[in-house]
């Protein structure tokens, strides 16, 4: 008998005992490869001494004091870490306890931001269909997954959803990479002019969507003509790297490979690593000065925000990544995972498509090939898939609703950082039996 309340209350899971590295064990014993790093959060692995010797040592300092009576040297530690390493304009740091908070913060500082301005009648939002940007209210309103959207539908604000950047599935035969990344970009201007400019205050967006599409960048050139767009008509862009960024594609944030910086970036998961609870909101002078030379007040705020040891954990993690070169590390390992991906699934004829950066792909399973057509979602193929590769030692992050919230499956990877050459071989394997296993029960 449990008291706990479940993620699923038909679904008894395992108690986990331990972790090493890449592993978890359970209390019966049983050992699984973190090939997910659960949601995109353990960059580092399990058991990392360094990390935990910072916690340890702030919680001896001081575990907790209240953000409206005291700051703290290791949330300004952070902040300045932080911001010396993110794409230049971003200037202040506002920490949360996850992604979620990043997102409701960011939200609510565009609206303060252009009231303090003077510009009230900006009040919308504009998103992405198929992303997703958290599960509270307001961040569950701004994605696009409509599966985690449809019960809660009358409770959500309105937001314009536009068409995702997706080329498997949007880019037409004739188009070249590029041409699809403009035409895809053009979606975001032309809702604008619909809404009317002087009434939108932001665009949100994943660099590389996570959990809903599965690993995916967006073409050459999309966001780029994003951030002119959004400059053309004064919008403020928002980058989600809650799941993508602390170096999951080989950069400390993942539009620096896009060529562009937002006026608000969204970061959390791999920010502590799964060793304590952590999100932060990064915001330009810009947006900052405007709150601090007007109110001076930014109406919101956690009663966790800026935890001293949380802050500890995410300035040793994001300094572990920095020193030990594991950005260096991402891109070379995520190269030969992608390597043995294509090598394994590449002729599959039930795997459509092979995708991502660095340390974050995804596979998106097809029921034909030459047709993209996918499985029925009676199939229910990517929980077979996660269930089977769990069997065989293997966490993974396979999802339903890929296309447009009901069709399509597709499974995320988003291994530790210091995953190996051997446990890559290791993650392939085990990988293709939970694929063939659930495949058997559907064919």
């Amino acid at each position: 008998m449990t008291h706990v309340f479940p993620r699923h209350s038909k679904i008894a899971p395992p108690v986990i005992a331990s972790g090493a590295g890449c592993y978890l064990t359970d209390t019966t014993g049983k050992q699984y490869l973190d090939a997910s790093g659960g949601a995109a959060v353990s960059c580092l692995g399990h058991g990392d001494a360094q990390v935990i010797a910072a916690i340890k040592a702030q919680v001896d300092k001081i575990a907790y004091a209240h953000t409206s009576f005291f700051t703290s040297e290791p949330a300004e530690d952070l902040a300045d870490l932080l911001v010396a390493n993110a794409p230049s304009g971003l200037d202040r740091v506002y920490f949360v306890s996850g992604g979620s908070e990043a997102t409701e913060a960011a939200v609510k500082l565009a609206r303060q931001y252009f009231l303090e301005k003077g510009e009230p009648q900006r009040a919308r939002l504009i998103a992405r269909q198929q992303s997703y940007h958290g599960n509270t209210l307001g961040a569950l309103a701004a994605g696009g997954n409509a599966w985690r959207r449809a019960q809660f539908a009358p409770l959500l604000m309105d937001v314009s959803h536009i068409p995702p950047c997706y080329a498997y599935r949007h880019q037409q035969d004739h188009e070249t990479p590029e041409a699809y990344g403009l035409r895809a970009a053009q979606a975001l201007e032309d809702e604008i002019l619909r809404l009317g400019p002087d009434t939108v205050m932001a665009f949100i967006a994943e660099p590389v969507v996570g959990a809903t599409l599965g690993a995916v960048p967006a073409a050459p050139g999309y966001f780029r003509r994003v951030r002119e767009i959004c400059d053309t008509y004064g919008v403020l862009l928002i980058l989600d790297e809650v799941m993508c960024g602390m170096g999951r594609t080989g950069t400390l944030f993942a539009s620096e490979q896009d060529g562009i910086s937002p006026d608000i970036a969204c970061i959390a998961k791999g920010l502590g690593a799964g060793y304590q609870p952590i999100g932060a909101m990064l915001c330009t002078a810009e947006i900052y000065d405007a709150i601090a030379g007007g109110s001076g007040f930014f109406q919101h705020g956690h009663t966790y925000i800026g935890h001293p040891v949380a802050a500890a954990a995410g300035k040793a993690v994001v300094t572990a990544i920095l020193e030990r070169d594991l950005l260096a590390r991402v891109e070379a390992q995520g190269a030969i995972l992608t390597e043995a991906l294509i090598e394994r699934f590449g002729q599959h004829p039930n795997i459509g498509d092979i995708r991502g950066r660095g340390l974050f792909l995804g596979l998106e399973l097809v029921a034909d090939r030459e047709t993209k057509a996918p499985f029925g979602a009676d199939a229910r193929l990517a929980a077979r898939i996660k269930a089977a590769a769990f069997d065989a030692g293997l966490v993974c992050y396979p999802m339903s609703g890929t296309i447009d919230g009901a069709r399509g499956d597709h499974v995320l990877l988003a291994p530790p950082f210091i995953i190996s050459n051997d446990e890559i071989g290791e993650l392939v394997d085990k990988l293709a039996i939970g694929i063939d296993a659930a495949l058997a029960k559907v064919s």
